[in-house]
């Protein structure tokens, strides 16, 4: 009997102590059914309860487009690159919105689930995924709005085009999730000592929109803060974002590299944090 025991072949060993740098990343590909069930279950939790459902994806970037048209466009004056002003702003709010949905979600995925993370073992870094998996069910609906509007311009000979840029779409999507993913990390981690971090969250997203070239194009920023906003790692993958699929925008191989180098830099560190927060933040939270 003794013998049986020992022999006996476990798939998952649970240890008090292991590595900040032991991520468990096979956890996460045996867990990938879990996934799956919180992508469904924040997808239907949000929206069961709405009268209007998923049309929830679409009422609020063609609000937010025309608010913007009518602000920025007709009364600020703010040029659009020669493109027409609701395909301008539609396009940067549709990119922004999956990043910033991303890391707000993500940046209070601790305190959300603190009931959950207490009571069951799972890895961890599965709900923070979920996340930007669920959002991407979002983007791709708002995406569909933006072929939409392309087409009609397309149809009343507006000046745009489609570029070669295009075949990096899936890419710039992926920058888009893993920097709002490692952000997010960083802030949910901070967030289980420093509570105050969670009220400035939707603030800072807001006046980071404003840094980032969603309501004006980068050529169209004074020489003296273009060097500020192209600082924001953001800024280069919109602008590649409208390069791609409007023919406008700086789309240099510098600015995507800066992009890429900077959310490699957060990522790493937001999920050495979490992984490190995620051990004791039961006892804090």
């Amino acid at each position: 009997m003794k013998g049986n025991i020992q022999s006996e072949d476990w798939n998952l060993v649970i240890k008090g102590h292991t590595s900040l740098f032991d991520l468990k990343f096979n956890d996460l590909w045996r867990y990938r059914d879990l996934l799956f069930m919180f992508v469904k279950r924040d997808f239907v939790s949000f929206y069961k309860q709405t009268v209007l459902g998923p049309l929830w994806f679409f009422i609020q970037p063609i609000f937010t487009t025309l608010v913007f048209t009518f602000v920025f466009g007709n009364l600020a004056k703010i040029s659009t690159d020669g493109l027409p002003q609701q395909l301008f702003y539609l396009s940067g709010i549709t990119a922004w919105n999956y990043f910033s949905d991303c890391l707000s979600k993500t940046s209070t995925v601790f305190r959300d689930n603190a009931a959950i993370f207490g009571k069951v073992y799972f890895p961890r870094l599965i709900m923070p995924l979920s996340i930007v998996v669920s959002n991407l069910v979002r983007f791709g609906v708002q995406m569909c709005l933006m072929l939409i509007m392309m087409f009609y311009f397309w149809t009343q000979n507006a000046s745009f085009h489609v570029t070669y840029s295009i075949i990096f779409f899936p890419f710039l999507v992926l920058l888009m999730a893993l920097l709002g993913l490692g952000m997010g990390l960083i802030i949910t981690a901070m967030t289980t000592k420093y509570r105050d971090l969670t009220f400035l969250v939707t603030f800072g997203v807001q006046l980071l929109m404003y840094g980032t070239t969603v309501i004006y194009p980068l050529s169209a920023a004074p020489e003296k803060y273009k060097r500020i906003i192209e600082l924001n790692p953001m800024t280069g993958i919109i602008e590649a974002f409208r390069y791609a699929f409007l023919g406008k925008g700086e789309f240099t191989a510098w600015s995507i590299g800066y992009s890429v180098a900077v959310t490699v830099i957060v990522l790493f560190f937001g999920i050495i944090i979490f992984n490190k927060t995620e051990k004791n933040f039961v006892d804090t939270i």
